[in-house]
């Protein structure tokens, strides 16, 4: 979501991403050669057509010809950003490769300016794929966190691009920490995020007819944190652009709550007390886990209070209520609580009426009109699920539409998959997940075949960090 978050300028962008989500888990991140292929270059038929190729609403596109698409190409190419992904994936978690195809970048009309990628300073920004071998489907993904568009490419792109699908992905219109001066009112940022979404599937629909001469036979959303959370509202707000969708423990945004402005200030409040120790650090403890944070994910915490916490409260809260600080921008890190303005003491139920208006933009229903596959690990700090999944599939239910949804607990998941690496024995990756979830809504749309019931996934005690990464039977 929120948890991978990125700053406004390259240089800062790549620090932040290297020091917040690798250098405290002690990883490496890779370095791409940054050289593109000529447009036309490579093999392959498809290349003849390349010129033809116009992607509807943009103002600026580039398409070259690739001999790969998956990060086993796109590093050395420059195609991909690897600074976008940092952090997001297990380390060991293999890339396939063998798929070249067509790749178009390029930006719709905007006006904000914080994605220097390619060197365009501009927003709006898009890839989309096309492999030469195609299944018929279309997958569309927006960004976790304040990313760019490449963040999913080795959790996401990487695997439906192997399996023949086209693929198209958004930075959502704007990027980085400072992503909330986008906009004339609270809360208008974020609710471009779904205008970017809408549009991007659009043209890439266009697109697949033009490269391939057929529309897609099925369209499918799907995203990690925020960008599980577009997932929901697409199906919610635009079902008749989608066949269904995976949300990868999407974001919860509700005027009357929970949402992240309800639960962070709580860890804000009382972890340092338990982390102090003493008489007070129990109760302390106990306040944490009414907030929403589970029971046993503790050993998490230290991490999520340095990385996290503090930095997400604040710049989500500058974007919805942006005069809780006055004329400050983002409030003051690791402020002591009852110091003026600090968010640690933050109630979102007692501010203004206005508040409340801005989240309502925003907020989702639950009113889903296609498929839709949920999935969110039981120790996620930054999203609690108590706090977020479990409430969103308790409002699919009422709102009439459970028949459309399955939601899978995955149990000792957290909500950044690279935290495996530092916790092997206690962590177990999302991504196997997701894929099987994916599979999972492939049976159900093509071949009629409804997933299993949705119920809590069990860690399996014997399993191995292989067997943990490429697997993850969603059935009992």
């Amino acid at each position: 979501m929120l948890s991978h978050l990125t700053t406004m300028s390259r240089p800062c962008r790549r620090a932040a991403s290297a020091v917040l989500s690798l250098v405290a888990l002690g990883l490496a991140v890779p370095t791409a050669a940054a050289t593109p292929t000529a447009a036309g270059s490579g093999p392959g038929r498809h290349c003849a057509g390349l010129a033809r190729i116009t992607v509807p609403g943009a103002a600026h596109q580039r398409a070259d010809c690739l001999t790969e698409l998956t990060t086993a190409g796109t590093v050395k190419s420059g195609h991909t950003d690897p600074a976008d992904w940092a952090g997001l994936t297990p380390a060991d978690l293999a890339v396939p490769a063998g798929v070249p195809g067509i790749q178009i970048d390029g930006y719709f009309p905007d006006t904000s300016a914080t994605n220097t990628n390619h060197g365009w300073n501009h927003d709006a920004q898009f890839v989309i794929r096309m492999p030469d071998r195609w299944n018929g489907g279309l997958v569309v993904a927006g960004t976790p966190g304040n990313r760019e568009q490449y963040a999913n490419d080795r959790a996401i792109s990487d695997w439906v691009l192997s399996r023949g699908y086209a693929y198209a992905a958004t930075d959502k219109g704007n990027t980085g920490l400072a992503f909330h001066r986008d906009g004339d009112r609270p809360g208008d940022a974020i609710a471009e995020w779904n205008t970017r979404l809408t549009q991007l599937t659009r043209a890439a629909r266009a697109v697949v007819a033009q490269h391939y001469h057929r529309p897609p036979a099925r369209t499918l959303a799907t995203g990690m944190s925020n960008g599980g959370y577009l997932v929901r509202w697409q199906l919610e707000n635009h079902p008749e652009l989608y066949d269904g969708g995976v949300d990868w423990e999407g974001t919860l945004w509700r005027a009357d709550g929970p949402n992240p402005l309800t639960f962070l200030p709580s860890a804000l409040r009382h972890y340092p007390v338990y982390e102090a120790g003493g008489p007070a650090a129990g109760a302390a403890r106990d306040a944490m886990r009414t907030a929403g944070y589970p029971a046993g994910s503790e050993f998490l915490w230290p991490y999520h209070h340095k990385v996290y916490w503090d930095l997400t409260q604040r710049v989500y809260r500058e974007e919805i209520d942006p005069g809780f600080d006055g004329s400050a921008e983002a409030g003051t890190a690791y402020c002591t609580p009852g110091s003026p303005a600090c968010d640690a003491d933050y109630d979102y139920a007692s501010r203004p009426a206005e508040v409340r208006r801005a989240v309502e933009r925003i907020a989702l229903t639950g009113r889903i009109g296609k498929p839709l596959i949920t999935i969110h690990g039981t120790l996620d700090v930054l999203l609690p699920i108590g706090r977020d999944s479990d409430v969103y599939a308790r409002m699919v239910h009422r709102a009439g539409r459970g028949g459309l949804h399955r939601y899978y607990r995955i149990e000792d998941g957290t909500h950044t998959d690279s935290l495996v690496d530092a916790f092997p024995d206690r962590l177990r990756p999302l991504v196997a997940c997701h894929r099987s979830a994916l599979s999972a809504l492939e049976g159900w749309l093509v071949r009629s075949q409804v997933p299993p019931a949705g119920r809590t996934v069990p860690r399996p005690p014997t399993a191995d960090a292989a067997t943990l990464l490429t697997t993850c039977p969603l059935g009992r």
